[in-house]
């Protein structure tokens, strides 16, 4: 699903902590889109583009949309192409309850009319962030194992949430079912 991303990043940032656009600009700045590889992640590059557009105060493409939720710390861009896809970027953050880490998580999810139609950039990510030291560090996601495929064959997306703490899990059965799922964060880890 995602390609492999930076193991360790520093989070650069003004005030008394950091922000969901901090950690944003920390994960998308770490990848570099001009990489001379076999394997660009091309939602990534795309979202630091759009990202560096909306830093710069530059508009976005007429098929893009880019939300910015500071107090809630979460982002969204959509962008529509032809043929009714549509590409999704989200990404959020979480306090822990030992006060002294957050969660940062990067989530990419693809639709064709509205159905879900993972890609190879497809998938969810986390980075743990120390306080003390300032960095986020890749890690497994916390209290589950993202799964993109059910032993029935329902393909399964996720979602990070806009309000709330809560991760959302959707299956996506061939007959056109879909089952929900909500992971409940309990301040370390998620669990269904």
């Amino acid at each position: 699903m995602l390609a492999a991303a930076q193991e360790t990043i520093r989070v650069n940032y003004q005030g008394a902590r950091p922000t969901i656009s901090d950690f944003a600009t920390a994960f998308l700045e770490a990848y570099d889109c001009y990489a001379e590889t076999e394997e660009i992640d091309e939602m990534r590059c795309a979202m630091r583009g759009v990202w560096t557009r909306h830093r710069k105060g530059e508009p976005l493409f007429e098929n893009e949309e880019l939300l910015v939720d500071q107090k809630n710390g979460y982002i969204c861009w959509e962008r529509l192409q032809e043929d009714d896809y549509l590409d999704r970027v989200d990404m959020s953050y979480w306090n822990e309850s030992d006060g002294k880490h957050k969660l940062f998580a990067y989530n990419v999810t693809c639709f064709k009319d509205l159905v879900y139609d993972g890609g190879q950039f497809d998938g969810i990510i986390f980075f743990r962030y120390n306080n003390a030291t300032k960095k986020m560090t890749r890690c497994p996601a916390p209290g589950f194992q993202p799964t993109y495929m059910t032993d029935d064959g329902a393909r399964v997306s996720y979602a990070l949430p806009r309000t709330g703490k809560d991760l959302f899990y959707t299956e996506w059965h061939a007959n056109g079912k879909k089952k929900e799922k909500t992971l409940k964060w309990d301040g370390r880890k998620f669990s269904f």
